[in-house]
């Protein structure tokens, strides 16, 4: 095969018309569908790929889907049935265990050949409204993957053209949502044969060597810009941590996520050792189909940013190739088989998150505040008079964290999910379903910032039948970061009531499956707010003023957080004592602990509490030396679970590192400074571990005798 190669200008028309086909295959893929997921929602990915399995293009759409792709054909290698490709074939695949993200994601690959030869796939996936599990649309509290529902292996639904009716008529016979189902079905395999057609008429237009020679190119082309922008980061090893609410069964037993990222050269090697083991629900990860991929997605967010890079690069297997995903097997984010991994997308979201958190020191430009990054996934159900089913899968949105020069998005998916709203006229259309309330949130505020986070959404729905709901959900304990001086931002929650009687409202965790609703109960979802990017007494006070005036903020969080006092009956800045209040707040001991209250990171607290007294400042003469491991028992035996440390500042001086830690803790807030030398040989990562593990310690000791 030639090997040529192309001027740059037949390069760049072949690289377009890639784009163009994927976008048209998933146009096609969502105009065809039936079901809200993939019709409104674009719940899906579309592409072309080599014989390889390489990305060649991709669809605009949900990076999750896109990604894990290659992966679907990597295990359909493995498990086609008959051990062999044949014009014509159109392969169902969906099995996690073999490279799918997760099992209601059914993949549609049909081969492609060209003058008798294979060349490649168009392949598409799509979440699909339910496939047979032991609860309607989702499931989280199952014991294996057996549970998850259908489940398919390199099975072929056509085979040299001809459709296997058997395997039709059981998909048709196990779903809740039978049309649908198969409806979606046909408008992949639509998508999948118009994306094989326009690859062979562009081999027809250019030559089978040329178009193959293009797209080695092209791969080679983004991976050496990949591998530029690697390269300028500092090596080192970075880290970050977090954790998950529970699995959805086991209440109260939070799961750690850890994350380190090495910079190693031009290559990037990304850690999840020390995360949570897997566990006994759904709440697992498949490794190759999701974990792999949404590591993948948090690098190719801050490398290649379309909006910011000054060049474009073109979306394929390139991007991919400069990054290694560890993950040990039989831990949460590579569970073993048969453990059951469908509700497997908040988890991935949270390691994207902190994957930013973890760059933090060394791409302040580009990373954001943490996010919500907690997909809200809900499934809404019940039975007809007819005696058939109706389903209705929902993705809520959530808000991002504030940015290096502007506010968080409000009332957005964030992170990798990308997918869209599903409009309330087609709800009511379809579905016996009612959406009470839709609207920003109100009870609580996004995380102060020179950058504020966005404000997260509140969602109610009320169903018209008796029914079940299924939640899939995060971040009612782990509040979204600050950074820079940012504060953090808030929690999310859930309640369910009666439209009856409103008073009588259940909070719900993040998180449960197949709950029994009766007609008129309502499922409030409030979407956990952003943190703040940067020192809030550096926001503008016109900008302040603007957020009071939309409700955005009160007029007592406008001090307390921004130092900006508003005149209210004038709807104006009071110049003299914003400059006078922010000028003593500035001024303010870093060793005294700061009485000023943060916007609420709680359920339980009021939006618009009030700030405690000054503490006066705590003599070094009285605090206790404790390591690492001895502050955190100490801080929780002090204050459990109700307390949060935020990296804040980062620095670099010479060989020293220094980083600056906030600790809040029952309306209190002390900072600390850290500092760490860079020994010879040492990263730079590993020096920034050191400072803040300094800077915690220190916060917690003072914490703790402002307490006794």
């Amino acid at each position: 095969m030639s090997s040529q190669e192309l001027d740059p200008i037949t390069l760049q028309v072949i690289s377009g018309a890639l784009d163009t086909i994927a976008e048209e295959m998933g146009h096609i893929l969502y105009r065809m569908s039936f079901s809200s997921i993939i019709r409104e929602s674009q719940d899906l990915g579309a592409g072309l790929f080599d014989t390889d399995f390489n990305t060649l293009c991709e669809s605009e759409s949900t990076p999750l889907h896109i990604g894990s792709l290659p992966g679907y054909l990597r295990g359909i290698e493995e498990s086609l049935q008959g051990g062999e490709w044949n014009e014509g074939d159109v392969v169902i695949h969906n099995h996690p265990y073999l490279g799918a993200s997760h099992s209601p994601d059914i993949g549609i690959v049909i081969p492609c050949f060209y003058g008798g030869e294979l060349v490649g796939f168009g392949a598409n996936t799509a979440h699909h409204l339910d496939i047979g599990a032991a609860t309607p649309g989702l499931i989280i509290d199952i014991p294996d993957v057996f549970a998850e529902g259908m489940l398919f292996a390199g099975t072929k639904l056509y085979e040299k053209g001809s459709r296997n009716e058997g395997l039709w008529e059981f998909l048709g016979r196990n779903s809740r949502a039978a049309t649908q189902l198969q409806s979606d079905i046909e408008a992949q395999i639509a998508s999948a044969r118009l994306g094989v057609r326009r690859f062979q008429e562009l081999m027809d237009r250019y030559g089978k060597d040329t178009i193959i020679s293009a797209t080695r190119q092209l791969m080679d082309y983004t991976e050496r810009v990949v591998r530029q922008r690697i390269a300028e980061i500092p090596d080192g090893e970075y880290r970050a941590e977090g954790f998950l609410d529970d699995d959805g069964k086991n209440r109260d037993v939070r799961l750690p996520i850890k994350v380190c990222v090495r910079i190693m050269g031009d290559s990037i090697q990304v850690d999840l050792t020390g995360s949570s083991a897997q566990v006994e629900t759904g709440f697992n990860v498949p490794f190759e189909g999701s974990t792999k991929v949404g590591c993948y997605c948090a690098i190719r967010s801050l490398l290649l940013d379309a909006e910011t890079s000054e060049i474009t690069v073109p979306s394929n297997e390139g991007s991919f190739r400069p990054i290694e995903v560890i993950a040990p097997k039989g831990s949460i984010y590579n569970p073993e088989y048969p453990a059951a991994a469908e509700a497997r997308f908040t988890q991935v979201n949270r390691a994207i998150d902190l994957i930013y958190k973890a760059l933090a020191p060394v791409l302040p430009n580009e990373i954001i505040a943490g996010s919500s990054a907690s997909l809200s996934f809900a499934a809404y159900s019940g039975v007809r008079p007819s005696g058939d089913y109706w389903v209705f899968l929902e993705v809520n949105e959530g808000a991002y964290g504030g940015r290096p020069q502007s506010d968080g998005p409000d009332s957005i998916d964030n992170l990798m999910a990308n997918t869209r709203n599903n409009p309330l006229e087609d709800l009511g259309m379809h579905l016996p379903m009612i959406c009470d309330r839709y609207e920003l949130r109100d009870d609580v505020l996004p995380g102060a910032g020179r950058y504020r986070g966005g404000i997260g959404v509140v969602k109610s729905q009320r169903v018209l039948t008796d029914g079940f709901i299924t939640h899939e959900n995060e971040r009612h304990h782990d509040v979204p970061w600050g950074i820079f001086g940012g504060w953090s931002g808030a929690t999310g929650k859930v309640e369910v009531f009666n439209v009856d009687d409103p008073s009588d409202v259940q909070s719900m965790p993040a998180k449960f499956s197949g709950l029994r609703v009766k007609s008129g109960d309502v499922h409030a979802f409030y979407a956990p707010c952003g943190g703040g990017y940067g020192n809030p007494l550096e926001r503008p006070a016109e900008d302040v003023l603007g957020d009071v005036l939309d409700d955005f903020c009160t007029v007592e969080h406008a001090r307390n957080a921004y130092g900006v006092v508003i005149d209210v009956v004038n709807e104006e800045v009071d110049e003299t004592a914003t400059n006078s209040l922010r000028s003593q707040m500035e001024n303010a001991p870093s060793n005294v602990a700061i009485s000023v209250t943060p916007a609420p990171v709680g359920n339980e607290e009021l939006r618009d509490q009030a700030p405690a007294p000054p503490s006066s400042a705590i003599s070094e003469a009285i605090l206790s030396k404790v390591d690492k491991s001895e502050s955190l028992t100490a801080i929780r035996a002090t204050v459990g679970d109700q307390w949060s440390f935020e990296v804040v500042y980062y620095s670099q001086r010479g060989n020293i590192a220094e980083v600056r830690g906030e600790l809040r803790a029952n309306h209190s807030y002390v900072a600390e400074t850290g500092s760490a030398v860079t020994d010879p040989g040492a990263s730079l990562g590993a020096a920034f571990q050191a400072a803040s593990d300094m800077s915690f310690q220190r916060c917690v000791e003072r914490l703790i005798a402002e307490k006794s």
